[in-house]
């Protein structure tokens, strides 16, 4: 398995173990309540042990429990209140658009997914408990990108201007991996909570200027997005990490660290983890076009992928010609009319299960049919290229390091709504009353 890949054997990932464990407990009792739902205390203790394990086998030091029990309980309330509004929507990751999944992944690591399951099995896990984590983690994937993405504006003038930016400085040759601690304060904070969490900055900053271990420190004190990881962001470079960042960073060193620096969040402190060149200059770009068909309450799942399964055989023998179906039965409105072509692009500004089914196409490959956020598709790959992101940075390319910067910004913000929101109450042991 690759994890780098893969968030099932990430941190990222973890609050999912919940849904097995939970029933496997003998005795167990209500820790949380969240809405109208609940944490089990079997949960919260199997997260914790798959939190220690994992952190065991990369050598890398935990604070104390009660610390990251905090820190778990946090993340699976988080885990909790996302799979709730995915409920209250009506997003629900079917067994067809599962199976799918876990067929590209197979694929992607040349193997079989008899081969694959075998391998789950190595490492000690049930081919069930993988599939409902993989399910959550799909579910989490999607109703983030539908929550957030409706949020976010990129105007023609901010694609300009990076434009221009480019053109005059050239791309950003160094990508950063940060480090981030937030200490939290409240919305409308009064002075003496403010003063409160500067002074409690301030503690955790000179801590880790005197050498503390940095994961160690987050995990134990953060409040933000990647606190159980320690507070690792991935390698960015300053166009598409979050502005906070970018704005500080400036001729920043690895090991140099930043901060308290005061946002409506809190108090951060920024540490550069590592600084790399650019691994790449250049893009991978393909031409593909597609159909899809739209499952309803009047044209159920399996009814969807028959008609793309007939049209896939069709085409193969000649007997239909793709454009023409396109034209005639997708519902992309935006390429439906021009043959279900979709242009050169970046796989990644796909949703993943597209990006993945092209990725692994041949050219002028027909796809099986799949499934994905949108619904039923068929996808041919036509083209491959290789676009230079430095003398020839375009548009698109603009449009997408804009928008993961604002998607991290924004994914943050309806976190922190949707937990400000939402009722919550955690019971100690001893008034515990489930």
């Amino acid at each position: 398995m690759k994890p780098c890949k893969h968030l099932i054997f990430a941190f990222l990932a973890l609050a999912a173990s919940h849904t097995v464990q939970a029933q496997t407990a003998p005795l167990d009792r209500v820790s949380v309540q969240i809405n109208e739902g609940i944490l089990l205390e079997s949960e919260i203790t199997g997260m914790i042990k798959t939190v220690k394990a994992n952190a065991t086998a990369a050598g890398q030091a935990l604070p104390s429990d009660s610390a990251l029990r905090t820190q778990v309980i946090e993340r699976l309330i988080m885990t909790r209140l996302q799979m709730q509004m995915a409920d209250r929507i009506g997003l629900h990751i079917g067994d067809l658009q599962l199976d799918q999944t876990i067929g590209n992944i197979a694929k992607e690591q040349n193997l079989t997914v008899d081969q694959m399951q075998l391998k789950i099995a190595e490492e000690g896990m049930s081919w069930n408990q993988y599939r409902e984590q993989l399910r959550e983690e799909i579910t989490l994937g999607e109703i983030q990108r539908i929550q957030v993405q409706r949020r976010i504006q990129v105007s023609p003038q901010e694609i300009n201007s990076l434009v221009k930016m480019i053109e005059e400085k050239g791309l950003q040759e160094v990508e950063f991996q940060i480090g981030h601690i937030l200490i939290e304060v409240p919305s409308s904070p009064n002075s003496e909570q403010l003063a409160s969490a500067s002074k409690r900055a301030e503690t955790v900053l000179k801590r880790v200027k005197d050498g503390a271990d940095f994961r160690r420190t987050a995990i134990a004190a953060s409040s933000g997005p990647k606190a159980l990881e320690g507070g690792v962001w991935d390698y960015m470079n300053v166009n598409e990490m979050p502005t906070l960042f970018a704005e500080v960073l400036g001729n920043a060193k690895p090991g140099d660290v930043i901060g308290p620096i005061r946002s409506g969040a809190g108090f951060h402190i920024i540490k550069v983890l590592d600084a790399r060149g650019l691994q790449t200059k250049e893009i991978d770009e393909v031409r593909s076009r597609h159909i899809l068909i739209k499952p309803s309450p009047i044209l159920s799942e399996e009814r969807a992928k028959a008609m793309l399964d007939k049209f896939v055989k069709e085409i193969r023998t000649g007997d239909a010609d793709f454009a023409a179906l396109a034209r005639q039965y997708s519902e992309d409105p935006g390429s439906g009319a021009k043959g279900g072509e979709l242009g050169w692009a970046d796989p990644s500004v796909y949703v993943p299960a597209f990006a993945q089914t092209l990725n692994a196409l041949e050219l002028n490959e027909i796809s099986e049919p799949f499934r994905s956020s949108h619904g039923w598709h068929i996808v041919q790959l036509e083209e491959r290229r290789k676009t230079d992101a430095t003398d020839k940075f375009n548009t698109n390319r603009a449009h997408q390091l804009i928008f993961r910067r604002k998607f991290n910004e924004e994914l943050q913000n309806w976190l922190d709504e949707m937990r400000s929101e939402a009722y919550i109450e955690v019971f100690e042991p001893d008034n515990n009353r489930g």
